[in-house]
């Protein structure tokens, strides 16, 4: 855990995250039990969700675990009747569920495409929706994982770029809407995290990782620990003036086209040029 963070940050709060058994959500999830919060974590696994449970609680902090689809309205709207009764009032919630897989369009289902926007945009519509009858207010945080693939058109990603794009606007209109309840809401757009499932369905080979991080000004992966750091200061009273913000924590990796451009002009003006005088 970084040191710029006072143990016992969150003593006494509440989060709730859904995609809260694996990758993002759960590092996002270890980071605030350890500041103090009481979390709930909810999933579709219900073994990956009794195991990172139990990591939680063996470490000495509170975790509760429900099993639910996003998709449902009704089973995450039970879920988070659930994890009031058991924590209280929520005072954040993390919506990181996600779905992908890669395909062109001509190569993709319309039931497959409807997948990801489900559970990606529905699925954090749902959450938001049946959460905000639990959550304190005022003081109350509302953070969303979305991707760059929101604005940066990924080919083979048409659904996610899709679904991520409405979860950012998304928060924008909640920011709006809920700004009168005294709650934030916003987002984070994480780009290449090393050890998530995402990048081992996209990055598969030592090859196609080489090929993401030289897409990368900072030249390396993210790492989930990266992106707890950037949700634990959202959540914060440091932020307490930002809401409807999207902020992208990529390494630069959204420049790379300008990169590669800049690389190119490099390499031109290290051949010799013919129209030079002698």
């Amino acid at each position: 855990m970084s040191a710029v963070f006072r143990d016992g940050l969150f003593a006494g709060k509440s989060a709730f995250f859904t995609g809260g058994t694996s990758g993002i959500g759960l590092a996002i999830a270890e980071r605030f039990a350890e500041l103090g919060a009481a979390v709930s974590l909810l999933g579709r696994n219900a073994g990956k969700m009794e195991a990172a449970v139990a990591t939680i609680r063996d470490r000495g902090h509170k975790a509760a675990g429900y099993v639910a689809d996003v998709r449902s309205y009704d089973a995450i709207a039970a879920a988070l009747s659930e994890a009031r009764s058991a924590h209280g009032e929520i005072d954040f919630l993390f919506c990181a569920a996600a779905g992908n897989f890669p395909a062109p369009v001509l190569g993709m289902s319309a039931n497959g495409f409807k997948a990801v926007v489900d559970i990606d945009l529905l699925g954090t519509f749902n959450t938001c929706r049946a959460a905000h009858q639990h959550l304190r207010k005022p003081g109350a945080v509302v953070v969303s994982i979305s991707a760059n693939h929101a604005h940066i058109a990924y080919p083979w990603q048409a659904h996610v770029c899709a679904a991520k794009a409405g979860v950012d606007q998304l928060t924008r209109v909640l920011a709006q809407e809920w700004s009168a309840d005294g709650i934030r809401v916003n987002c984070i757009t994480p780009g290449p995290i090393d050890d998530t499932e995402g990048m081992r369905r996209l990055a598969p080979t030592e090859e196609t990782r080489r090929g993401v991080i030289e897409a990368v000004a900072l030249k390396r992966m993210g790492t989930k620990t990266d992106i707890a750091d950037l949700a634990t200061f959202l959540c914060s009273d440091a932020a307490s003036y930002v809401t409807g913000s999207v902020y992208v924590c990529d390494g630069g990796h959204g420049l790379g086209a300008s990169n590669r451009f800049a690389q190119s002009i490099e390499d031109q003006r290290s051949e010799p040029d013919s129209r030079a005088l002698p």
